[in-house]
């Protein structure tokens, strides 16, 4: 695998979501909003992404516009078409439907190639008692972690 730049990066995906799978989109994009998301002004924090007649769609994601752009800068936060084969919609469709689960971006990034590349995730939405779980595991592991780290210090290695 080539060499890829993370751009923008959904933090509260994996806090509110569990996710069960991850694909890979294309977007398409006009000139000024792949100059935007080169240049990191991106957002995905409010986005979601929807299969609406076949086609799956980014919706809610902040591209800002262009510093440099004139009059035909682009709509901050217009729906974007999302490139995916045919079947894998078919299959996120399916998926979104019968289990009840949700289409979060994870993460946009800029592939070797210079193309702007969505990871997508599968997930179905966490209860506040599972976000709780998740912290509490998260803070016991650290507390093991660091007595761990004390105790090899107290041995003088």
């Amino acid at each position: 695998m080539g060499e890829e730049k993370t751009v923008a990066q959904n933090r509260r995906a994996r806090h509110e979501y569990s996710i069960e799978d991850s694909f890979e989109a294309g977007i398409v994009l006009t000139g000024t909003e792949i100059k935007s998301i080169r240049a990191g002004k991106v957002s995905l924090a409010e986005a979601y992404a929807r299969i609406d007649k076949d086609e799956a769609w980014l919706i809610g994601a902040n591209i800002s516009p262009w510093d440099t752009g004139n009059r035909y800068n682009h709509e901050p936060k217009r729906p974007r078409k999302l490139l995916l084969h045919r079947d894998q919609i078919l299959a996120l469709l399916l998926r979104t439907k019968a289990k009840g689960l949700t289409l979060v971006p994870l993460k946009m990034y800029i592939t070797e190639r210079g193309r702007a590349k969505l990871e997508i995730g599968l997930g179905r939405g966490k209860q506040l008692h599972d976000r709780r779980r998740d912290i509490a595991d998260r803070d016991s592991r650290r507390e093991v972690e660091r007595a761990m780290a004390d105790a090899d210090r107290g041995r003088g290695r």
